[in-house]
């Protein structure tokens, strides 16, 4: 019986891989650009009507939730990506329906684990992280509804099947509900168990769409009946464990490198600074926010590219990213020293203008992610995945010397300096990695 192939793109698509790299990541600036403005809106709403301190707890709280999400999130979308567009190429539905359903299994499993982590995380050390005792069950459950709301399977099917158009639709949820929510909340009565609550159904919301549009645009892959066929779904991808394990451990190391901070500025120096580290660290992300969506275009294109293009187009998509993600990291830093502390004062008040001494280290962090957008998907494209993860762990290693250096300190910005130094250790030996691996492609 013949399978369906998904419906092909809204519109014409660029036939180059560079154009198709531009295309999917102007989709996807769209759809953050408008997010962005969201997002800053509604963070100058949660700063304004919470304060330093409970806005110190809004965001150790979410900290934790985000750093366990990465810790339990396996980044399945990788895998399917990685190993689905094979199956793509070829038409083979099942094999790709097999794969995408493996990969939910992956994140339901990383969800139920992530709870037991949550539960000895707040139960058992709420009190290191400085946590009002108040709040240890709103804390616990909000992190249960973020681990639920994983949908990194949905993201790798869309991705794979080259339909960033339509995440940018799904993935406009979250920014425009949280900003409805905050606006509603903010003219009712703010209060931080508000906010939360608000921020979890979202979440969860957003995540179950994401599942729908998948459906829709594979229905014959996406079925709950190839659930039960996870064990065909190994046998069709020769070393997707040991390439699911390395991703894992690299994604867990920057999850470290970024939600890892946070939680030692609310260990170190105390609630009211991670409240500050927290709005220059969105802030910062905001700003270099091209480095999370040229690295989504990017993965998938240089897959693509690796398997159905020549060696020298291959390394050329990689140098023409790698040229444009270093312009871009230029101008991100010049906007961070220009606009910095005015957008601070702007978001949060003169209450948090000392933030402006976080988000310029920071945003140096972030643009060294940013620079680095081609490396990790060339090497994983090459199999070289596992070097890729020593890169990082040495990048973490370093940082976390750096803070224990600093911890006497009682600095947020001795702390964010630190990210710097080990997010440039990361980009020199990950950019090293690369310039040998495209070497060596012929």
């Amino acid at each position: 019986m013949p399978q369906e192939a998904p419906p092909p793109p809204a519109s014409p698509r660029p036939q180059s891989l560079l154009g198709r790299l531009f295309a999917n990541t102007a989709w996807l600036v769209g759809g953050k650009g408008f997010g962005a403005v969201c997002s800053l809106i509604y963070l100058a709403i949660l700063t304004r009507s919470l304060g330093v301190k409970e806005f110190g707890h809004f965001s150790l709280i979410f900290g934790t939730s985000q750093a366990l999400v990465a810790l339990a999130g396996f980044q399945s979308w990788r895998v399917v990506v990685r190993y689905g567009v094979d199956h793509i190429e070829r038409k083979d539905w099942g094999a790709f329906g097999r794969l995408s359903m493996l990969a939910g299994l992956i994140d339901a499993a990383g969800a139920a684990i992530g709870c037991l982590l949550a539960y000895v995380a707040i139960y058992q050390f709420g009190d290191t992280l400085n946590l009002n005792p108040d709040l240890v069950d709103l804390a616990f459950w909000f992190n249960v509804a973020a681990l639920w709301a994983l949908a990194s399977a949905p993201t790798g099917i869309v991705r794979a099947l080259d339909r960033f158009d339509l995440a940018v639709y799904v993935e406009a949820i979250v920014p425009l509900g949280r900003l409805a929510a905050a606006v509603a909340i903010w003219l009712t009565g703010p209060s931080l168990l508000r906010f939360l609550i608000a921020w979890a159904v979202i979440d969860l919301v957003e995540a179950a769409i994401y599942w729908i549009v998948a459906k829709r645009l594979s229905p014959v892959a996406v079925r709950l009946s190839r659930l039960s066929e996870w064990r065909r779904g190994l046998a069709d991808n020769p070393g997707v464990i040991r390439f699911f394990f390395v991703t894992y451990s690299s994604s867990s190391v920057m999850a470290a490198m970024k939600q890892g901070p946070l939680l030692a500025v609310g260990y170190f120096v105390g609630t009211s600074a991670a409240g500050l580290y927290r709005l220059a660290h969105q802030l910062a992300q905001g700003l270099s926010k091209l480095s999370t969506l040229l690295m989504r275009a990017a993965y998938a294109e240089i897959t693509r590219a690796h398997a159905a293009a020549g060696p020298e187009e291959f390394r050329r998509l990689a140098v023409q990213t790698t040229k444009v993600a270093a312009i871009a990291s230029a101008a991100v830093i010049a906007l961070a020293i220009l606009l910095g502390r005015p957008l601070i004062e702007l978001l949060g008040g003169a209450e948090f203008s000392q933030g402006y001494l976080i988000l310029i280290p920071l945003t140096a962090a972030a643009c060294f992610e940013l620079a680095a957008v081609a490396f990790e998907p060339v090497l994983h494209a090459r199999d070289r995945a596992k070097a890729a993860l020593v890169a990082r762990l040495v990048g973490l290693a370093a940082m976390v010397a750096a803070i224990f250096a600093v911890a006497g300190t009682d600095s947020a910005a001795a702390i964010a300096w630190c990210v710097a130094v080990g997010g440039g250790v990361s980009y020199l030996l990950l950019g090293g990695l690369t310039l040998g691996t495209l070497r060596r492609t012929r």
